[in-house]
C-alpha cells in the first residue's frame, strides 16, 4: 500500500512506531487511507471547519503556506479537534519529510551553479573575520572614539580709509597706532583631536587637543589694528608670556558630561567652555563660518564663551522640540591659587581661585524653546572683572580684560537669538539672528584720565545660509552685524558723555564639499570702521572721549580674502 511504503522511506516517521500491539480493531485502516490520498491543500481557506481564532490557526497556515504538507478529508474538513492516530501523524511527518527533502535537494543545485561566487563570498567574509580580529587585537580603546579636524587658512588683510596713511598727529612718516600693518600673505594652520568616550551610552567625557600658529597673524585677536579680524580657526595658546608658544599641542578642552534623569543633564570639568554647559545653541549658521563674531550669536557678552573650570546644569524636555534651561558657572582662574581675592595684586603667585574677586568668573542662565525647524533663546550673563570678551577696542578699554586690557568693569549681558530653517528648499536660506544688550558698572577710575560710573553698549548681526547652494552637498554663506559698540557713557558725578561709536562686519563664503571629509572654503570679509570711536590713527580711549569730534568722520575699512581648507577624520 502507497501508506506503508511512505512509512518505510520515512526516517522520522520509526520514531512514532512504538512497539506497542495494535490489533485490527484498533486501527481505522480505511480512514487513514482517506487522509493519505487526499491532495494536499495550498491555503487554510480550504478547511471549512478551520477558524482564525482557533489556537492553532497560525502554525497550520505555517505548514500549509510554506511546506505544502498537510492534506484534509474529502468532505473539505481539516477535523483539527479530533484525536490523531500515530498513523496519521505518521503519514502527515512524512509528507512534510517529503518537501523538506525537495527543498533541500534545490538548495544544493543552486548551490552547484553558483559554487564560485560563494566562494568568493566565503573567501570575502574570512578577511572581514581576519580584519576584524585584527582591529580588537590592536584598537585603541572600546569606549573612546576619535574625531578630528585640521583648518588650513591661506590669506591676507588689506586696510584703507583717511587713517592708513595719517601722520598729522604723530609727525612726518608716522602713523601712529599703525606705523606696521599686518597686510602680508599667511598660511596658518589650526587642529582639533577630540577623544569622546562614553562609559553607559549616554555620558561623554571629552578630551581636546589643539594646536595652531595663528597668534602672530592678522586674523588674530592680538592684531593691534582690528582685533575683529580674529578667525573661528584662530589658535593662539599663551605661554604666559604674550608671545605664540610655538605650534605646542594644548589641552583645550577637558569635561564630562553626564545624564542625571530623563529630562537633567550635569557637565563639570577643569577646562570647560561657557557653552558646553548650554542646552541648545541658538543659531544655524554654520558650514565652515570665517569669522570668530558670528560664534557669539549676536550677543558677546551674553555668550562670552569663558574658558576655565565649572560647570553646568541644564534642563530639556525629552525629544528633539520643546523648552529648555541651562545655568552655567565658569571661572576662567579656576586653576590659580591666590589670597582668596584679598589684596591679590601684592600677592607673588597668580590670582585667582573659584567664587573670589579675581576669579574672572562668568554666571549664565539660558530659556529656549526648540521647535521643529525654529529656536528662539534667551540669555543673561554676568561677567566680573578679568573676564574676556569680544568688542570694539573702545569698548575693550571701558571693560574687564577684553583683548588683553585690564579694568575693574562688572558686565550684565542680556541675548535674544533663534533661527529659522525651510523644511527642503534650496533657494530659501535659513535665518539666526541675534541681538545683545550690555551695561557695565565701574569702581571708580578707568585709567589715568577716565573716571566713569557705567557704560551701555549692544551688538547685533543676521545670518544666512543656503544648503546645497548651486552642487549639492555645497553651502553659500552670508552674514552681517555691528560687534559690540558703545550707545552711553555716564561720569562719576552723573554727567553723561558723548562718544562717537560704531562698525560693521559683513562676510561671505562659499564652501565646496569635495569629498565627505574634505571642504575648500573661499572667503571674503570687510570690516568697516572696526575700531569705532578710535578709528584715528593715534586716539586712545581718554582722547576719543575728551573730544569725540576727532575720530567723526575718520575711515578705516579692512578687507580680508582667504581659503580655507578643512579636513575631518
Amino acid at each position: 500500500m502507497k501508506l506503508f511504503q511512505h512509512l518505510l522511506l520515512a526516517p522520522a516517521a520509526l520514531g512514532l512506531l512504538a512497539p506497542v500491539a495494535v490489533s485490527a480493531a484498533e486501527l481505522n485502516l480505511e480512514a487513514v487511507n482517506q487522509y493519505a490520498s487526499k491532495d494536499q491543500v495550498t491555503s487554510i481557506s480550504q478547511f471549512s471547519d478551520v477558524n482564525p481564532s482557533d489556537w492553532a490557526y497560525q502554525a497550520l497556515s505555517n505548514l500549509i503556506e510554506r511546506y505544502g504538507c498537510v492534506a484534509g478529508y474529502p468532505n473539505g474538513t481539516y477535523k483539527g479537534g479530533q484525536a490523531m492516530t500515530r498513523y496519521e501523524a505518521a503519514a502527515l511527518l512524512n509528507a512534510c519529510l517529503d518537501r523538506i527533502t525537495e527543498v533541500t535537494d534545490e538548495l544544493k543545485r543552486l548551490m552547484k551553479e553558483f559554487e564560485k561566487e560563494l566562494a568568493v563570498l566565503r573567501g570575502r567574509v574570512d578577511g572581514l573575520e581576519a580584519k576584524v580580529g585584527e582591529l580588537e587585537a590592536t584598537q585603541f580603546s572600546t569606549t573612546t572614539k576619535l574625531r578630528a579636524d585640521t583648518r588650513w587658512v591661506l590669506g591676507a588683510l588689506n586696510y584703507s580709509g583717511n587713517q592708513v596713511n595719517d601722520d598729522s598727529t604723530y609727525g612726518p612718516n608716522s602713523r601712529g597706532r599703525f606705523t606696521q600693518l599686518p597686510e602680508a600673505f599667511t598660511f596658518n594652520y589650526d587642529v582639533r583631536l577630540n577623544f569622546d568616550t562614553s562609559f553607559t551610552g549616554k555620558d561623554l567625557l571629552r578630551t581636546t587637543l589643539r594646536a595652531g600658529n595663528f597668534r602672530d597673524s592678522a586674523f588674530s585677536s592680538s592684531n593691534p589694528v582690528t582685533p575683529l579680524a580674529q578667525l573661528d580657526a584662530a589658535f593662539e595658546e599663551d605661554c604666559g608670556t604674550g608671545v605664540d608658544c610655538g605650534d605646542v599641542v594644548a589641552i583645550n578642552r577637558l569635561y564630562y558630561r553626564f545624564p542625571i534623569s530623563s529630562s537633567f543633564t550635569a557637565v563639570v570639568g577643569p577646562r570647560f567652555r561657557q557653552d558646553d554647559g548650554l542646552a541648545v545653541k541658538p543659531s544655524v549658521y554654520t558650514g565652515d563660518k570665517i569669522l570668530k563674531y558670528w560664534d557669539f550669536n549676536g550677543a558677546p557678552g551674553a555668550y562670552s564663551q569663558v574658558l576655565g573650570a565649572g560647570g553646568a546644569l541644564w534642563w530639556k524636555q525629552p525629544g528633539k522640540t520643546g523648552f529648555s534651561a541651562s545655568a552655567v558657572y565658569v571661572s576662567a582662574n579656576g586653576d590659580a591659587a591666590s589670597p582668596n581675592g584679598d589684596d591679590c595684586t601684592t600677592y607673588n603667585g597668580a590670582c585667582g581661585g573659584i567664587g573670589n574677586s579675581a576669579s574672572a568668573q562668568s554666571g549664565t542662565i539660558q530659556l529656549a524653546y526648540t521647535g521643529k525647524n525654529w529656536n528662539l533663546t534667551g540669555a543673561y550673563t554676568y561677567n566680573s572683572g578679568g573676564v574676556s570678551i569680544a568688542g570694539t577696542p573702545l569698548f575693550r578699554d571701558l571693560r574687564p580684560n577684553i583683548y588683553g586690557a585690564a579694568g575693574s568693569g562688572q558686565v550684565s549681558s542680556w541675548g535674544v537669538s533663534g533661527y529659522w530653517q525651510p523644511m527642503d528648499s534650496v533657494w530659501i536660506p535659513s535665518i539666526s539672528a541675534g541681538w545683545g544688550y550690555n551695561t557695565t558698572t565701574y569702581n571708580g577710575t578707568v585709567d589715568s584720565f577716565l573716571s566713569l560710573d557705567s557704560a551701555i553698549s549692544q551688538s547685533w548681526f543676521v545670518g544666512l545660509n543656503w544648503q546645497n547652494a548651486f552642487i549639492r552637498g555645497n553651502t553659500l554663506g552670508f552674514a552681517v552685524g555691528q560687534p559690540t559698540f558703545v550707545t552711553g557713557l555716564t561720569a562719576d558725578d552723573g554727567s553723561d558723555i558723548d562718544v562717537y561709536d560704531g562698525n560693521y562686519a559683513f562676510e561671505l563664503y562659499y564652501k565646496f564639499q569635495v569629498t565627505d571629509n574634505i571642504a575648500v572654503t573661499p572667503a571674503l570679509f570687510w570690516l568697516s570702521r572696526a575700531r569705532g570711536a578710535l578709528t584715528n590713527a593715534g586716539a586712545s580711549a581718554s582722547s576719543a572721549l575728551a573730544d569725540p569730534g576727532i575720530s567723526n568722520g575718520d575711515t578705516l575699512g579692512t578687507f580680508g580674502g582667504l581659503i580655507q581648507t578643512t579636513f575631518r577624520f
